[in-house]
C-alpha cells in the first residue's frame, strides 16, 4: 500500500498510520493488543427425566395394584419405577438432576407397588386353592352321597326272610309266600289265578312306641304288575294297625291273587310310614 504524499511534495515525517485490520483485536494503551474475549460457557440442563418416569410408573403400579385381578400387570411398572427412581437419586446426588424428591417418591411408590403385587399374588393363589379344594370337597361329597344312596338302595332290596330296620327302629321281615286258598266268598280273586299269603312281621327295636301308619304291603308279580289283594270271610288276613310297643312285635297276614303265567316270582313292598321312609323290597320265588 503506498504512503500518501502531502500536496507540497515534502516527505512526511513521524510514525505513519498502518493499514487497519478490522478483524484484529483492539489494542490496549501503549499499542499492546488486547487478548480475545473468552466465549461464555452454556450451562447444562438438569437430567430430571428418570425421576419423572419413576414417579409416573410408581403411580401406575400402585393404581393397578388396587385391583387384585390385575396384580400380574402391577409388578412390571413397579419394578421399572424402582430402577428409574434409583437412577434418578444417583443423578441427584451427583448434581446432574434437581428433583431428588420426585425420584425418591417414584422409588417408594415402586416398592409399594411390588409389595402390593406380591400380596395380591399370594391372595390369589390362596383364593384359587380354596376354590379348588372346596370344589373337590363338594365333588367328593356328592360322590359319597351317591355311593351312600346306592348302598342304601341296595340294602333295601332283600330276599324273603331277611330283616330290614327302618330309621324309626322298626325291624321288618317278610316271610316267603305260602299258598292260599280263598273261600267261596272271596273278593279280588279271579278263577284260574293262584293266590299266595304274605306274612309281615314288625318288631320295635327302639325305646318308644311307634305307630305303623301304612300296614298294607304292595305285591308285584313276575311281570311287574300289581297283584290284587284278596279279601274273604275266613278271618285269616290280619292288617297291622296302631302302635307297636318297645320290644314287642306285630304280625300282618295278607293274601294276593296272581295270574298263572306270572305267579312263579313276586316282589313285596312295605314301609311302616311311606311319608317318611322309602319302601323296602323283598323278592323271590312264590312257590
Amino acid at each position: 500500500m503506498t504512503t500518501p504524499v502531502p500536496p507540497d511534495g515534502s516527505t512526511p515525517t513521524g510514525p505513519q498510520p498502518q493499514d487497519h485490520d478490522p478483524w484484529a483485536p483492539p489494542s490496549q494503551p501503549g499499542g499492546v493488543p488486547r487478548p480475545p474475549y473468552p466465549m461464555p460457557m452454556q450451562a447444562s440442563q438438569p437430567r430430571n427425566g428418570m425421576a419423572i418416569t419413576a414417579l409416573v410408573l410408581g403411580l401406575v403400579g400402585v393404581v393397578l395394584g388396587l385391583f387384585i385381578i390385575l396384580f400380574w400387570m402391577t409388578w412390571l411398572p413397579a419394578l421399572l419405577a424402582v430402577i428409574f427412581g434409583s437412577v434418578g437419586l444417583s443423578q441427584a446426588r451427583k448434581g446432574l438432576a434437581t428433583n431428588r424428591a420426585m425420584a425418591l417418591s417414584g422409588l417408594v411408590l415402586g416398592i409399594v407397588g411390588l409389595l402390593i403385587a406380591a400380596g395380591s399374588a399370594a391372595f390369589t393363589v390362596v383364593a384359587v386353592k380354596h376354590v379348588v379344594d372346596s370344589t373337590r370337597a363338594k365333588v367328593k361329597e356328592a360322590d359319597e352321597a351317591k355311593e351312600s344312596a346306592a348302598a342304601a338302595e341296595k340294602a333295601r332290596h332283600l330276599s324273603f326272610g331277611e330283616p330290614y330296620t327302618f330309621g324309626n327302629g322298626l325291624k321288618v321281615t317278610v316271610s316267603k309266600p305260602a299258598p292260599f286258598t280263598p273261600d267261596e266268598f272271596a273278593h279280588g280273586h279271579d278263577k284260574g289265578n293262584k293266590a299266595v299269603q304274605v306274612t309281615v312281621t314288625v318288631v320295635n327295636t327302639g325305646t318308644e312306641r311307634i305307630e305303623v301308619e301304612t300296614g298294607l304291603p304292595d305285591v308285584n308279580d313276575a311281570d311287574g304288575a300289581s297283584a290284587e289283594l284278596v279279601i274273604d270271610g275266613s278271618g285269616r288276613q290280619k292288617v297291622i294297625t296302631g302302635y307297636v310297643l318297645p320290644g314287642r312285635k306285630a304280625v300282618g297276614k295278607y293274601a294276593f291273587s296272581l295270574p298263572p303265567d306270572a305267579a312263579h316270582r313276586i316282589e313285596v313292598e312295605f314301609s311302616p310310614d311311606v311319608a317318611r321312609w322309602d319302601d323296602a323290597y323283598w323278592s323271590g320265588p312264590a312257590r
